[in-house]
C-alpha cells in the first residue's frame, strides 16, 4: 500500500485535492484509507454528517466489493482508489482487478423478503443511497473494473 498523505489545511480550499492507492486485497487495509480521505473531506469543508456517514460507509463498500468481489479475495490482486476533491465534490474511484458487473442490473432493495437475513448484497444498495452517482466502467484489459462514486458538497 502506498501511504496515505496528510490532507491539506483547511486554509488551502481552493485547490484540488487528489491522492491514489494501490492496495493489496486485504480487507485490514480499508480503513487507513477511508479515514484519510474523511480527513480530506473535513478540510474542504463537507458536511459532519457526509463526513461521518456517507462518505465513510459508501467507500467501505466499494473498497470490499472490490477486493471480495472483483478480486475474489486474492491478496495478490490489486484495487486502486484515486480521489479528486475539491469545495464542491468528492469523485472515487475503486478499480479491481476483476470482470466487472452491470451496476443498471442491481436492484437491491430493504423490501425484498430476506434483505435482513442476507450476510451480504446490500454494498450497491448502500453506496446509491449515500452518494449523489454510482457509475461503472466496464472491464478493460488495462484497468480492470472501475466503480466512479460522487458527492457533491452540500
Amino acid at each position: 500500500m502506498t501511504g496515505p498523505s496528510a490532507p491539506r489545511p483547511a486554509s488551502d480550499r481552493s485547490t484540488s485535492i487528489t491522492r491514489r492507492w494501490t492496495l493489496a486485497s486485504d480487507l485490514s487495509l480499508i480503513e487507513p484509507v477511508v479515514e484519510t480521505i474523511v480527513a480530506l473531506c473535513v478540510s474542504v469543508g463537507f458536511s459532519a454528517r457526509h463526513c461521518q456517514l456517507n462518505v465513510p460507509v459508501a467507500i467501505s463498500e466499494a473498497l470490499a466489493n472490490a477486493m471480495l468481489r472483483g478480486n475474489r479475495s486474492e491478496r495478490s490482486r490489486s484495487v486502486v482508489v484515486s480521489v479528486a476533491i475539491d469545495t464542491q465534490s468528492l469523485r472515487v474511484d475503486v478499480t479491481d482487478e476483476g470482470g466487472g458487473f452491470d451496476l443498471s442490473a442491481l436492484a437491491q432493495s430493504p423490501d425484498e423478503a430476506d434483505w435482513f437475513e442476507r450476510e451480504d448484497g446490500r454494498g450497491v444498495f448502500l453506496m446509491r443511497s449515500l452518494m449523489d452517482r454510482v457509475e461503472s466502467a466496464g472491464p478493460d484489459a488495462e484497468s480492470g473494473h472501475c466503480i466512479r462514486l460522487i458527492l457533491h458538497r452540500t
